[in-house]
């Protein structure tokens, strides 16, 4: 039995500009307007608008919220200010990835998480089962948010034009209460693009007229909607990872590179730490395998699960894949063994149908913006 899938506020909005739309982790959400090139290029060069409604929002209140969170979560959100977000990952016992989460502090007693759409209720039942026994209350806020987001070099122009709320003074991972064309919204300076830009948490009944704001707004500049597709091609080339495929219940943040979200020394037990400080251990002595970048000397893309060889031995597997707009030739992100992990390390291609194409090993990212 089947389900249909989930429709943003937007949905109308996006057919009407003619969006491919495509099912996503049980929405129905667009895949691109028109060319993913264009898209792209545009967040690159320019600026480029995205309904993110499907992301999972998920608020913590009450006088032990963030103790809650710090047993939950690898991070150390008690050292997260009011106003202020941070990165970071909840894992199983055995310290295999559930989820990475962005943590925004709204109050002094007030937390927003914001999952992945494919998690979100993995990680809502999670943190409610970790919340017993703590005077804190977990709410599911799926439905409670849009989420808009407008990113690329002059998204700040055009956000600056519909606010008076200071984006001067909003740090990257920060967020703050305001109103975006007459739209009460908090504003988030985050994203997963590579590019400088901004997140709005608004009411669903203000999505369609804050999309019509920020499209006008962004006229004279060259802001396009965008849809998933170049987010993904976004995102890679900016070197981020993808749940499902740089992260997954197999590999702990050590496996992924990602170590450095994991805070042992914050107070109290959290979920996983036995396991991950025995991960800690081996990823200190020899990782067996570390997460590269690798750009193609030829044409053919290589996708997710295609294996890498070198020597005529396979000696890792590409995580995600696609042709780079920025770049102009294919790139891809996989784990390899640590013996051919380094950049410029010679022979290393990826098994595409049968035919080993060679391929350059260099450090993430691809892509860096001029700050």
């Amino acid at each position: 039995m089947s389900t249909a899938p989930r429709l943003t506020a937007l949905d109308a909005l996006h057919r009407s500009l003619g969006a491919t739309m495509t099912d996503f982790a049980g929405w129905d959400m667009p895949l691109r307007y028109g060319s993913e090139r264009d898209e792209h290029n545009a967040v690159r060069t320019r600026a480029g608008l995205f309904d993110l409604s499907h992301m999972g929002e998920i608020t913590l209140t009450g006088p032990e919220a963030v103790k809650v969170l710090d047993f939950a979560l690898v991070g150390n959100i008690s050292t997260v200010g009011v106003g202020r977000a941070r990165y970071t990952h909840i894992c199983r016992e055995d310290g295999g990835i559930l989820d990475d989460l962005i943590v925004y502090r709204l109050g002094e007693t007030e937390y927003m998480v914001v999952a992945n759409a494919s998690n979100a209720q993995v990680v809502l039942d999670a943190i409610t089962e970790r919340a017993a026994g703590f005077d804190a209350e977990v709410r599911d806020d799926r439905d409670a948010y849009a989420l808009l987001a407008v990113q690329g070099p002059e998204s700040p122009d055009i956000l600056k034009s519909l606010t008076d709320a200071d984006l001067d003074g909003l740090k990257y991972y920060a967020g703050l209460p305001g109103t975006v064309a007459g739209v009460p919204a908090l504003i988030a300076r985050t994203g997963y693009t590579g590019e400088d830009g901004f997140e709005l948490f608004v009411s669903p009944e203000h999505a369609v007229e804050l999309w019509q704001a920020l499209t006008k707004a962004g006229e004279g500049v060259g802001l396009i909607p965008c849809g998933l597709s170049c987010r993904d091609t976004l995102r890679l080339e900016a070197g981020m990872p993808l749940y499902g495929h740089e992260l997954t219940t197999a590999l702990t943040p050590f496996d992924a590179g990602l170590g450095r979200v994991v805070k042992f020394e914050k107070e109290g037990d959290f979920v996983g730490r036995a396991a991950l400080e025995a991960a800690a251990e081996r990823a200190a002595s020899a990782a067996p395998r570390k997460l590269v970048g690798l750009i193609a000397e030829g044409r053919r893309v290589p996708r997710a699960g295609f294996p890498v060889v070198a020597d005529g031995q396979v000696i890792g597997e590409v995580t995600s894949g696609a042709p780079s707009p920025t770049l102009g030739k294919p790139i891809a992100m996989a784990y390899v063994d640590a013996s051919h992990a380094a950049p410029g390390t010679s022979g290393v291609g990826v098994d595409i149908r049968g035919t080993h194409e060679p391929y350059e090993v260099v450090a993430l990212p691809f892509y860096k913006r001029q700050k």
